[in-house]
């Protein structure tokens, strides 16, 4: 089970930090991702961290502004989202790889989501 928390309203150029909690498997053996939807557009992929944590992904449109971290001690991956824009407004998703998978593996695991609203 993945439980995402963090999400809110926030200005722009605001901070918000999420956080997806994992039980009921091992974190460690899984690559976990941030996916993105807002509304009216397809699902996107945001960032993505290996299990060890030594490589980590995102896409262009975040590249400098989000990091993601994770500790596997507390089965918590998280976000960290700076200088907020509103085009960063959609429903955050946290997901876990297959087992023994990298960011280029498939996703299959899924949390509900938490949603992320930049406005003034």
């Amino acid at each position: 089970q993945l439980v995402e928390s963090g999400g809110g309203l926030v200005q722009p150029g605001g901070s918000l930090r999420l956080s997806c909690a994992a039980s009921g498997f091992t974190m460690d053996y899984h690559a976990m991702g941030w996916f993105r939807q807002a509304p009216g557009k397809e699902r996107e992929r945001v960032s993505c961290i290996s299990g060890s944590g030594g490589t980590t992904t995102y896409t262009d449109s975040v590249k400098g502004r989000f990091a993601i971290s994770r500790d596997n001690s507390k089965s918590t991956v998280y976000l960290r989202m700076n200088s907020l824009k509103p085009e960063d407004t959609a429903i955050y998703f946290c997901a876990a790889s297959t087992f023994y998978g990298n960011c280029n593996a498939n996703f299959t695991s899924w949390g509900q989501g938490t949603q992320v609203t930049v406005s003034s």
